[in-house]
C-alpha cells in the first residue's frame, strides 16, 4: 500500500480561510515532531488570495486538495498481486491460483494494461471441453507452454513456435491406423514405436511429442529436419499427456475481456460495496491514476477496512466539515467557535478556547510541548491571527492572541503593521475575480433547527474595494444560495479601519431578520450597515441564530 494512504489528514473546513489552512499547517508539524503520527495539512476548498499571499512571503508549499475522506480503494489492505501474461498456460495459471490461495488472476500487457482476469471456473470449464482437440491450434499455443506443462525437451525445431492449425491425436494404434486419421499439421502424442513416428511425419503432422521420455532416433531426427516437423519428448506417459496437453492453451484464449468489473484507487469504499453486493465475483482488480493495473480487492479486503484517521482545526460544525468526515476515525479537534453540531463515534480529544484564532491555540500547544516555533512556521500563525482579529480590532480578539502575534512576529522577523497592510491589501484584490470566486473566499453554512442558513465575510481596509465587492456580489447572491441549498444566504462585507460591517443578503427570512435581529432599516442601496459589528462568529451569528429562534 502506498505510505500516503495511512497518513494522518489534518483538515479545516470547507471554503478555507487563513486560519484554517495556517492552523492545518503548523499543528501537523507539532504533530509529526512529538508522536507517532505521521501526518499531513490538507485543505477542503480553494484557499483565497490572502492566504495564498503568506504561503508565499515565508516560502511554504500550499497543502493538497482534499473535498472527500470517505474512504477509497487505496485505503483498503489490497492485495498488491504481480497480474500475470496472456501467454500463460491455463495449468501455470491453476498452479498461481492454488499457490497464493485466489480463484481470479488479472492478464496484463507488458507495459501494465489490464487485458482479462481469468478465474478458477475458466479453467474447470476448459478442462471439461474434452472434445475440442483443436483448442491448441485456435488459441495458438507455443510449444514452450506445451514444454513447461509437460516438463518437455526440445529435440527438433523452435520452442518459439506456436501451434497454428491441426488437431491433437494420441498415436497408439498401428501405422496403418494413423494414416486413417492424422492429417497435415496435426499433433500426435506417440510412445517409443519407431514406425508410428515415421508415419506421422510422412504423414506431415505439425508436432510429435514422444512419451515416457523416450530417446529419438537420429534417423527420425534427420528426417523431420528435413521434413519440418517439430519434435519433443515428454516424462510422461500417453494416457497423462493427454490428460495434460489441454492446459497448455493460453489463460488469453479463455479470459474473459470485455465488461470487466474493475474499481480504481479512488474509487469510493460505498460504491465498490454495492458493486460487490450484487455479483458473485470474490476478487476485482484495481487501476492506478494512469489506468494500469496495480492489485486486486476482495470481499474480505473490504470487511477489514481501517477508517481514514482525520483531525479538525478550526471548526467544529458537520455543515464545514470535509465530505465524508462522519465515515473517518476523528483523532481530535482543534477550535475556538461555539460548539456545534459535530459528532463522533468515539471520545476524542477536543480544545476549544474563547480565543481569537485556532492559531493562538496552536501556539500554545507548542509552548506546552516544549517544541520551538519555525520561522516559516510562526509566519503562518501570525498571519491566521491578524486575519482572523483583524489586526486586535475584533471583539473575539483577546489579550491572549495579541500577545502570541507579537511573539511570533519577532520569531518570523516581521513588522506586524507592515505585514499586516500587505496581507489585507492582497486580500481584497478583486482583479480577475468572478464573483463566484470572491463570495466563497471565506463562507460557511450553519444550521438553527431546520433551517440551514449560510454566512460569507470579506475584510476591506478601503472603502472603496469594500463598495466594488458589494457591486460584484449583489447580482450573484440568489445563484449563491441555490448552489449552496440554503434558506438564507447572507455577505459580510466588513470595513476594518472603520469597524462595521455592510450586510447584504438574499432569502425567504434574511432581510427581516437582520431588521429585527440588528434593530436597523436597510439603506437606499439596500444594504444593512451594522455599526461595530465585525466579526461573524461573536457578534452575526449569535443575533442571527437568536432571530431564526424567534420565527
Amino acid at each position: 500500500m502506498p505510505k500516503a494512504a495511512h497518513k494522518v489528514v489534518v483538515i479545516g473546513h470547507r471554503n478555507p480561510d487563513t486560519d484554517s489552512i495556517c492552523s492545518a499547517i503548523a499543528y501537523a508539524e507539532l504533530k509529526n515532531r512529538t508522536s507517532d503520527l505521521v501526518c499531513e495539512p490538507r485543505r477542503a476548498g480553494k484557499m483565497n488570495q490572502e492566504t495564498e499571499f503568506i504561503l508565499r512571503k515565508f516560502g511554504v508549499t500550499p497543502p493538497r486538495m482534499c473535498t472527500d475522506v470517505n474512504p477509497k480503494i487505496r485505503d483498503v489492505d489490497y492485495r498488491e498481486m504481480p497480474g500475470i501474461p496472456g501467454s500463460t498456460s491455463l495449468r501455470r495459471a491453476w498452479q498461481i491460483m492454488r499457490d497464493q490461495a485466489i480463484d481470479t488472476l488479472p492478464v496484463v500487457s507488458e507495459s501494465g494494461e489490464l487485458e482479462g482476469v481469468i478465474t478458477v471456473k475458466d479453467i474447470a470449464t476448459a478442462n471439461m471441453d474434452v472434445f475440442d482437440t483443436e483448442v491448441l491450434a485456435k488459441s495458438r499455443t507455443s510449444y514452450k507452454n506445451i514444454l513447461e506443462t509437460l516438463g518437455g525437451t526440445m529435440v527438433v525445431g523452435s520452442e518459439d513456435d506456436v501451434c497454428t492449425g491441426g488437431s491433437v491425436h494420441i498415436g497408439t494404434a498401428t501405422p496403418e491406423m494413423l494414416e486413417s486419421v492424422v492429417e497435415k499439421g496435426d499433433i500426435v502424442i506417440l510412445t517409443n514405436r519407431y514406425e508410428s513416428q515415421l508415419c506421422a511425419i510422412e504423414m506431415e503432422a505439425s508436432l510429435l511429442i514422444i512419451c515416457n521420455g523416450a530417446k529419438v532416433g537420429r534417423t527420425i531426427q534427420r528426417i523431420a529436419e528435413e521434413t519440418g516437423v517439430a519434435v519433443m519428448t515428454v516424462p510422461f506417459d500417453t494416457y497423462a499427456a493427454g490428460k495434460l496437453i489441454s492446459q497448455c492453451a493460453p489463460i488469453s484464449y479463455y479470459m474473459t475481456r470485455d465488461n470487466i468489473l474493475k474499481f480504481t484507487l479512488v474509487t469510493p469504499v460505498a460504491d465498490v460495496t454495492r458493486v460487490m453486493a450484487k455479483v458473485r465475483h470474490r476478487y476485482f482488480p484495481i487501476l492506478d491514476e494512469e489506468g494500469k493495473y496495480c492489485g486486486m480487492v476482495s470481499r474480505r479486503n473490504i470487511i477489514n477496512l481501517q477508517k481514514r484517521k482525520i483531525i479538525l482545526v478550526d471548526h467544529n460544525e458537520a455543515t464545514q466539515a470535509v465530505e465524508g468526515f462522519d465515515q473517518a476515525e476523528i483523532l481530535e479537534i482543534i477550535d475556538h467557535h461555539r460548539i456545534g453540531s459535530l459528532q463522533t463515534s468515539g471520545p476524542v480529544y477536543f480544545r476549544n478556547q474563547p480565543v481569537g484564532c485556532t492559531a493562538t491555540i496552536v501556539t500554545q500547544m507548542y509552548d506546552e510541548n516544549g517544541v520551538d516555533i519555525p520561522p516559516q512556521i510562526a509566519g503562518l500563525l501570525l498571519g491566521a491571527i491578524l486575519s482572523d482579529t483583524l489586526m486586535f480590532r475584533s471583539p473575539t480578539c483577546t489579550k491572549v492572541d495579541e500577545a502570541a502575534a507579537r511573539r511570533l512576529a519577532q520569531i518570523a522577523g516581521v513588522e506586524i503593521e507592515a505585514f499586516a497592510a500587505e496581507m489585507f491589501e492582497a486580500g481584497e484584490k478583486l482583479d480577475g475575480k468572478t464573483p463566484e470566486e470572491v463570495f466563497m473566499q471565506d463562507f460557511k453554512v450553519f444550521m438553527c433547527g431546520d433551517i440551514r442558513f449560510g454566512v460569507a465575510q470579506g475584510s476591506y481596509m478601503t472603502r472603496s474595494n469594500l463598495e466594488a465587492a458589494q457591486k460584484l456580489l449583489e447580482p450573484y447572491l440568489k445563484e449563491a444560495r441555490n448552489k449552496q441549498n440554503v434558506e438564507d444566504i447572507y455577505m459580510l462585507l466588513t470595513d476594518v479601519p472603520k469597524q462595521e460591517s455592510v450586510v447584504i443578503c438574499n432569502g425567504r427570512y434574511a432581510g427581516g431578520l437582520l431588521t429585527t435581529g440588528f434593530n436597523c432599516e436597510p439603506g437606499a442601496d439596500g444594504s444593512w450597515v451594522l455599526p461595530g459589528v465585525v466579526s461573524r462568529k461573536k457578534q452575526f451569528i449569535p443575533t442571527i441564530m437568536g432571530a431564526y429562534q424567534e420565527l
